[in-house]
């Protein structure tokens, strides 16, 4: 799925929730300033993020307000609340344990952000929750994170449950999803929220790809490593 496509399901979204308004404003802006040779950086960002990688992720501000808390069941079986995390910068993401597009182009921005975080901040907590409502088990969420190497992250979870559940949240944190059969493939939205050590919202960014003459989903090099350490660098700023 393209880059287009994709703003364009967090276009959608945005009419029907507060956060997803915001995430509106942010596209817009990365957008506009795609046709412009300056680049917008918006206000409220971390200072250590560049004007660059925050206009690559579409990152913006968020108001500031409890993300909604869920309990789930991880790749190891293990159930997992939002809770627990308490005094952890939080990264939050959308994945298909089935998805061979955008999810493992995040995957690849997860593990150059966990490795680019300090020493301080290694406490960062990286969670998935599952958008395929056909694959829910623990084994076909480990699965995907083994493939895409989400293991080595220390804190890594992929949170799946019963599919009311996934929807509700879906719902609240602004992620379409539309799956028409355990064969075919699972289209979604994808966003980034970064949540603080109080469980309170403060970021979101929108992942992005494209895809060669061919189809193959990629990112430039430069791209991938842009956002690593742009996930890196506003977790850290979460610390404390």
């Amino acid at each position: 799925m393209s880059r287009r496509v994709y703003l364009a399901l967090v276009l959608a979204l945005a009419v029907t929730i507060v956060i997803a308004g915001t995430a509106l404003v942010l596209v817009l802006r990365h957008r506009s300033s795609a046709n412009s040779s300056t680049l917008l950086r918006p206000t409220g960002i971390p200072a250590a993020v560049t004007t660059y990688q925050a206009d690559l992720m579409a990152l913006s501000p968020v108001p500031r307000k409890a993300a909604t808390p869920f309990t789930l069941t991880d790749q190891n079986g293990r159930t997992v609340t939002l809770a627990q995390f308490r005094g952890h910068p939080i990264v939050l993401n959308f994945m298909d344990p089935h998805c061979t597009d955008i999810c493992p182009l995040v995957s690849e921005e997860l593990r150059d952000a966990e490795a680019d975080l300090p020493a301080f901040a290694r406490g960062t907590v990286f969670l998935a929750i599952d958008v395929n409502p056909y694959v829910r088990t623990p084994a076909g969420l480990m699965t995907f994170s083994r493939a895409h190497g989400l293991t080595t992250i220390p804190t890594w979870h992929f949170l799946a449950g019963p599919v009311p559940a996934l929807r509700a949240l879906w719902h609240a944190y602004g992620i379409q999803v539309i799956s028409r059969g355990p064969t075919a493939d699972v289209v979604h939205s994808s966003l980034t929220y970064f949540i603080d050590g109080h469980g309170r919202l403060r970021y979101v960014a929108a992942p992005q790809v494209d895809h060669t003459a061919a189809g193959a989903a990629f990112l430039p090099a430069n791209q991938l490593r842009a956002w690593g350490h742009g996930i890196a660098e506003v977790a850290t700023s979460l610390v404390g």
